[in-house]
């Protein structure tokens, strides 16, 4: 590390302090007489080509600069060699991010005003970007929020999986199975022509979110995942991840509850910045976004441990089969909600 350090221009001393809320690339923050960073080990397992997510960033942060020279977007740092992104033969693919002096990250959403406000800064950056030819993002993960391929996978799983998981769990497999007709509202969604592709961030959980000390969000971070997409994949993945006070983690179900109150707060916040851009349609499908994001997230949760616990990374034996339990428990709170959310008024 000492190594990748210098290449980046921080000295070899400086102090490297884990940062372990994500669950895909290995991250540190960097403290050194330099200035402070935040270094990233790419998992190029996951992101097979990584030199596809530069190219994206680099390609909207020139957009961005050129249409919205205020908006906030924090870009990687250049190395000794002048690129973003460092390859190292041994360790794989590392770059570096300026740290935003001030700021500070949050793993669960605390209150309705933070839900709000990110929702806001997520729909800014997909409107911001309104303009900007999406089709000229590379696939960096591809089908990362196909529900279809997603259910494939699944029932893959279930013929050449783990057949002493998949026996132990055919009451959880039965639920999901029975959940399907959300994969053909998708597929549906998918040829309907009021269904726009837009530039989506496509994890938008809130760690993704830098705010500042009096709980204003400042700006989104970790675009890796940024490609081309449907307006109910960020919009249901901060509902997956905002509507419930515990995480994907918890263990104790009876602690998975919805909190109507930050439903309406990511619908308002993200409403705010995109209600010029949604069509009629889209506008209303808010309630499925929710609904097919925690299904899909069950799945692949689920999909991997039959397959051994191939993809996450887990802590302990059933890691992944505590977080597909923790996803349909919340789906089926979300259900309970229908129609009463479906009231609110776009």
């Amino acid at each position: 590390m000492e190594a990748v350090l210098q290449k980046f221009g921080i000295p070899s001393d400086a102090l490297m302090i884990p940062i372990t809320s994500g669950i895909i690339n290995k991250t540190w923050k960097v403290t050194s007489t330099k200035g402070n960073f935040i270094l990233q080990q790419i998992n190029d397992h996951v992101f097979i080509n990584p030199e596809l997510i530069h190219g994206n960033i680099a390609a909207i942060a020139a957009y961005l600069k050129k249409n919205y020279s205020n908006y906030l977007f924090p870009s990687p740092v250049l190395n000794v060699e002048g690129t973003q992104l460092l390859k190292e033969k041994d360790s794989g693919y590392f770059r570096v991010f300026p740290f935003i002096e001030g700021t500070h990250t949050i793993d669960v959403v605390e209150n309705p005003k933070q839900a709000f406000e990110a929702a806001e800064q997520f729909g800014r950056f997909t409107a911001y970007l309104g303009g900007f030819d999406c089709t000229k993002l590379k696939i960096t993960i591809p089908d990362f929020h196909n529900l279809s391929y997603r259910y494939q996978q699944f029932q893959e799983a279930l013929s050449a999986g783990n057949q002493q998981r998949i026996q132990n769990e055919k009451n959880l497999i039965g639920k999901l199975e029975r959940l399907n007709f959300l994969v053909k509202q998708y597929d549906a969604i998918t040829q309907n022509p009021s269904f726009k592709k837009r530039v989506t961030h496509h994890d938008t959980k809130i760690s993704n979110v830098l705010f500042n000390e009096q709980d204003n969000a400042v700006c989104i971070i970790d675009l890796d995942t940024v490609m081309p997409g449907y307006f109910i994949s960020d919009v249901g993945d901060m509902m997956r991840t905002y509507l419930c006070s515990v995480s994907e983690n918890e263990e104790d179900i009876s602690k998975i509850q919805v909190r109507p109150a930050y439903y309406y707060a990511i619908v308002e916040g993200y409403y705010k910045e995109m209600e010029n851009e949604l069509t009629a349609e889209e506008k209303k499908h808010f309630f499925f976004a929710g609904q097919f994001m925690i299904y899909m997230q069950a799945l692949r949760f689920l999909t991997d441990y039959l397959n051994n616990d191939i993809y996450y990374q887990i802590q302990y034996p059933t890691h992944n089969l505590v977080r597909a339990i923790n996803q349909v428990v919340l789906l089926e709170c979300l259900m309970e909600y229908e129609t009463e959310f479906k009231k609110m008024k776009l």
